[in-house]
């Protein structure tokens, strides 16, 4: 099976608690756009596997549209994202006008094989690209990049294999877990989903941890891919330093991107998703939809 390739779609109701919560959030006019979205189950090849994710289209348009991918956090089967989380994700950015893909990766929400956590799920990820380059309605030079905690880590990592996105977004994404102590919750986390043949090696764990964490790399990643890096300052699951360092080596590298940090806000930005939500909005419209030049970098200006 060629990686991307479309085994299986098929539509499904919007849940209604997701349409209850956009109907409080959102504007009338917001909310009719959101409204219009169709939502549907894929299943698509990644390295030989049969992997389960979700697409989310606006209203039917002639002409081809922008398409952003979205990586979600979490671990586990409690991670899987379902109906409702794919609405409030690529259903949202699906009302702004985007096509909306979003996978469970490997091993989780039906997928094949064994749960990885920033390895070969990676790929998973990666293989929505020719899936969306295989749509006919979609402008394949527009795509933006969204990624979650483990799925912003995720994101740095496609960042570094692909120039294809016109712009990235994360959230409450580890950025240093080679620097975090063996109880940190995001460290443990990572060490729960290693193969049991790693454990027994220190250098081996810590290889591992470096391979997942963008600042022992950033200068690889794609310099035309600008950043948004959003982070609440009351995480406690992935301290906001990660977000801190990452926008300094960046600045050091003079790679286009943009901090904010969102004050009394945890691992999801709870509390600031209104806010949170138009910030992204705006970064993904500026670079994705209407391919706006990239932001100056480096000194300069009076």
């Amino acid at each position: 099976m060629i990686d991307g390739t479309l085994l299986d779609v098929a539509e499904i109701a919007v849940p209604r608690s997701a349409r209850t919560m956009a109907q409080r959030a959102l504007s009338a006019e917001d909310f009719a756009k959101y409204e219009a979205v169709r939502l549907h189950r894929i299943v698509y090849a990644s390295a030989g596997r049969r992997i389960h994710g979700f697409l989310a289209l606006p209203a039917a348009t002639a002409e081809r549209l922008p398409a952003v991918i979205f990586n979600r956090g979490g671990s586990g089967p409690r991670g899987a994202l379902s109906a409702e989380g794919a609405m409030q994700t690529i259903g949202l950015y699906a009302a702004w006008g985007y096509v909306g893909v979003a996978s469970n990766y490997r091993g989780v929400g039906g997928s094949e094989g064994t749960e990885e956590w920033g390895a070969g799920d990676t790929d998973d990820a990666l293989a929505l690209l020719p899936f969306l380059n295989s749509l006919d309605y979609v402008d394949e030079d527009r795509l933006g990049l969204v990624g979650g905690s483990r799925g912003g880590m995720m994101a740095f990592q496609m960042l570094a294999a692909t120039h294809q996105f016109r712009a990235a977004v994360t959230f409450g994404a580890p950025t240093m877990i080679s620097r975090e102590k063996a109880e940190a919750y995001i460290r443990r986390t990572m060490v729960d989903h290693l193969p049991a043949e790693i454990l027994g090696s220190h250098q081996a764990v810590q290889h591992e941890a470096e391979r997942r964490s963008v600042l022992q790399w950033a200068e690889q990643l794609c310099r035309t891919t600008p950043l948004l890096l959003l982070h609440g300052t009351g995480d406690r699951r992935v301290p906001a330093e990660h977000a801190l360092q990452l926008a300094m080596r960046l600045q050091e590298l003079e790679h286009p991107y943009k901090l904010i940090m969102y004050d009394n806000a945890d691992h999801v930005l709870a509390g600031r998703r209104n806010e949170s939500n138009a910030d992204i909005r705006w970064w993904l419209d500026t670079y994705v939809m209407r391919i706006s030049p990239l932001p100056r970098t480096g000194p300069h200006g009076a």
